[in-house]
């Protein structure tokens, strides 16, 4: 593929042996609708089932399809395919899909232009949630108020696992990431507004996956753990070395 895509689709994969076909196969039917080229970067990072080789045997069906392996964790995952994308923006997704890849629309030209990040947004208006349990929605307000009043305070939903970047911008971002885990992409966002980047927000339509793989317990602690640490790299200084760069720019 010499030519651009529009959007590169970058899917982080730990043990999705099950859900990547049937959204593979989805976004597939996708792409195959849009009029300007879109591909997909399959991120597998230490699983232990064949997420691998059943995104290798899509792959070798379809050039659209790439598949890379990183180091452990979705942040590194991530990172990873933010860095090898080539699309113009770069579509980071969970492979569940509990936003229906149509929803990325929404974020795409003649719909969308002139930001630099744009997050997927289970809040506010123009916003849906689909069959999820009343206590996973509590606490995932509770984690994101720890976000709002630690780091973020103008989103109402940082941790959905949909969000876009200009290629140029995620390039960056992603270069001074330091989380491998959950909280890398509060990391991501923190970034880039410090550095001034545009962020908005983009009211999706999103469904509860039964299968999910947070412990909304376990893995609130850890993210409050690791929103502090994002705060404090903060008033150290930790993400401001090419703050400089970036304004003379």
């Amino acid at each position: 593929m010499d030519q651009q895509p529009l959007l590169t689709i970058v899917i982080p994969a730990y043990n999705e042996e099950h859900r990547l076909p049937k959204s593979l196969d989805s976004i597939i039917a996708f792409m195959d609708r849009q009029p300007e080229l879109i591909d997909v970067l399959v991120v597998e990072n230490g699983s232990r089932d064949r997420t691998f080789e059943l995104a290798q045997e899509y792959a070798s069906r379809d050039s659209r399809i790439q598949v890379m392996r990183s180091a452990k964790g979705k942040g590194a995952a991530v990172r990873a395919g933010m860095m090898a994308g080539r699309g113009r923006y770069l579509f980071m997704a969970d492979s569940d899909l509990s936003m229906p890849i149509e929803e990325v629309s929404k974020f795409l030209p003649p719909r969308l232009d002139g930001y630099d990040v744009a997050i997927a947004s289970r809040e506010g208006p123009g916003a849906h949630r689909y069959n999820e349990p009343h206590f996973r929605h509590v606490m995932g307000r509770v984690f994101n108020l720890i976000v709002r009043v630690i780091a973020i305070p103008r989103f109402q939903d940082t941790q959905c696992g949909f969000k876009s970047f200009r290629s140029e911008v995620a390039r960056e971002i992603f270069a001074d990431g330091t989380m491998d885990g959950w909280a890398f992409d509060v990391e991501a966002l923190f970034i880039a507004l410090q550095r001034g980047y545009k962020v908005v927000d983009v009211p999706i339509e999103w469904y509860h996956d039964p299968d999910s793989r947070v412990n909304p317990l376990h893995d609130t602690w850890r993210m409050f753990r690791d929103v502090l640490k994002i705060r404090i790299n903060g008033w150290k200084g930790v993400y401001k070395r090419k703050a400089a760069a970036h304004s003379a720019a």
